[in-house]
């Protein structure tokens, strides 16, 4: 798939390639979402630091039992013109009230931000609920990401809840 973006007035082509991610590559990259994911937690979601990095734990214990690969989960290398620029991380889940294809993480390495690898990456998301017979695609954003929130509504997501707090003194 390819994808294109401007800046600095003019355009240029951007190949993006989706490919599942190897065995070295899941083990460098398990601890950087896990990091990644308690710093948003304690960044956009109000969470104390030991708090994030336990629930960060957790979870990503439960997903990835003893920090193996597992078949459930779905893990990919975003590359463009041959070079790593980010993952996606994505799994069929149950929701209250339907199964999705759940989007756990799509992440750009800032430098190649704004060049459309995300928008690949969902458009990948898409296609992949389509193949595994899948009607909808979901996610959750914190808060303090405009960028990515800009994203979603751009390609057709509607938020279905929206969570807010306010810190009183």
């Amino acid at each position: 798939m390819k994808c294109g973006f401007r800046r600095a007035g003019y355009r240029r082509r951007v190949a993006t390639r989706l490919r599942p991610m190897t065995d070295e590559e899941f083990a460098a990259w398990l601890p950087r979402v896990r990091t990644a994911y308690a710093g948003d937690m304690v960044s956009n979601g109000g969470a104390q630091p030991d708090e994030a990095r336990a629930k960060a734990d957790a979870d990503i214990e439960r997903l990835f039992p003893g920090g193996a690969p597992s078949t459930e989960q779905l893990v990919y290398v975003i590359e463009a013109d041959g070079a790593r620029v980010g993952e996606l991380w994505l799994a069929a889940q149950d929701t209250p009230f339907r199964r999705v294809l759940w989007v756990y993480d799509v992440h750009v390495d800032e430098a190649r931000r704004g060049q459309g690898h995300a928008r690949a990456a969902m458009t990948f998301a898409e296609d992949e609920a389509r193949r595994l017979g899948l009607g909808f695609v979901a996610l959750n954003v914190f808060g303090g990401n405009d960028p990515a929130r800009g994203l979603y509504r751009s390609l057709g997501y509607a938020e279905e809840a929206v969570y807010m707090t306010k810190k009183v003194e």
